[in-house]
């Protein structure tokens, strides 16, 4: 097991959802894991080299690996935030060999949430329970990036009193996809509106995603057009107990 860890907590998960921190830092601890929340942390640069500017994410890199390559492992409960650092780090310093393999070995080190638990910590029973039927949706990043989706199907599975169903079109994007919602709110809509009615049509009392933004797109729309149908980070439902979680 590794003994020194870090969480990495994403921008959307600070500011908008902090209760997922808490959560991943609480299931941790069951398993008798005790992480380090490093507060010089910041943003891991995602946002500006989405929009092209490479020496302002270079900035955010270097930053990133100051703050975190003295850990063995950094934990983090958002899919593309994870695979910004784990697969986009290293390209920013292609001309810069230093700067480059410690972007590298840092990639070695940095795991999403259910990732760590299950292909690290080797771990798939929590002591999570729920009751009743549960759906997971597969986010973009987390599973085309990092191919981490059958991790979070065996977690939930491996819960106290739950019925893993399946979600139709489950590997489907839910319209988040960043400043995409923003600048095409009609068509993410219409998408984020299909992912809602698969989730109905699947029976699930519950839906559990893992990352932070497919849970603020879809559970905004669920709050509005299907009040009383939740949407839980796989942290949350993780951290649950008797269906209870710390939220």
């Amino acid at each position: 097991m590794m003994n020194k860890t870090a969480l990495f907590i994403p921008c959307s998960v600070n500011l908008l959802l902090p209760w997922i921190g808490e959560a991943v830092d609480r299931v941790l601890k069951r398993l008798d894991v005790v992480s380090v929340y490093p507060d010089r942390q910041t943003c891991c640069g995602q946002m500006v080299y989405n929009k092209g500017f490479f020496n302002e994410a270079r900035s955010f890199a270097t930053h990133f690996l100051d703050v975190f390559e003295s850990f063995d492992a950094v934990v983090c409960p958002s899919g593309s935030c994870t695979a910004m650092v784990k697969h986009r780090y290293p390209s920013l310093f292609d001309d810069d060999p230093k700067m480059k393999q410690r972007a590298l070995d840092m990639a070695g080190r940095v795991f999403e949430f259910s990732q760590y638990l299950v292909d690290v910590l080797g771990v798939t029973d929590t002591g999570a329970s729920f009751s009743g039927k549960v759906a997971y949706h597969d986010s973009c990043h987390l599973s085309r990036d990092l191919g981490v989706s059958l991790q979070p199907r065996t977690l939930i599975r491996a819960a106290q009193g739950t019925e893993l169903v399946v979600l139709n079109n489950g590997d489907q994007c839910c319209g988040f996809g960043g400043e995409f919602s923003v600048s095409y709110p009609d068509i993410s809509t219409a998408m984020v509106s299909a992912k809602a009615q698969s989730y109905l049509d699947s029976g699930a009392d519950l839906l559990v995603v893992g990352e932070p933004g497919c849970l603020l797109n879809i559970g905004t729309y669920l709050e509005k057009n299907h009040p009383g149908k939740q949407v839980l980070h796989i942290a949350e439902f993780l951290d649950c107990q008797g269906g209870e979680n710390g939220r």
